[in-house]
């Protein structure tokens, strides 16, 4: 069986996975909001269950799943217009500031540090 074959079937699998969990939703009920978490989490299952875990990944190398997670709660408390809700979210974010501000520095060091090896050694970039 060939490349093409495998990721055809992996796909007509999640196709038919994925009609099957939709046409069980009821999507006459609740708010646009609520159709389209039910639709996403939907979808998320699906792929969770037939090809692993599905996470957030950043863009930016410092960034890590656990400020990934203080990030999501974070957005969470932004529009929370008590004084609960805003300090929830000056909490998270002076929490987030400082590790994301030295993490980025580490990286930034290690980077400087391999092109000044690089330069050292007389590689060209």
């Amino acid at each position: 069986m060939g490349f093409l074959e495998i990721m055809y079937s992996k796909i007509k699998r999640v196709q038919d996975t994925l009609e099957g969990k939709l046409g069980a939703i009821e999507c006459d009920r609740g708010n646009v909001e609520v159709q389209w978490n039910n639709i996403k989490e939907c979808v998320l299952n699906t792929l969770s269950d037939l090809g692993g875990d599905v996470e957030k990944r950043a863009r930016k190398p410092w960034i890590t799943q656990e400020m990934i997670s203080k990030m999501d709660e974070r957005r969470r408390w932004k529009n929370v217009n008590t004084e609960e809700g805003r300090m929830n979210y000056r909490r998270l974010r002076n929490e987030l500031k400082k590790p994301q501000i030295k993490q980025k520095r580490n990286i930034l060091r290690t980077y400087v540090t391999k092109l000044w090896n690089f330069k050292e050694q007389g590689v060209m970039i």
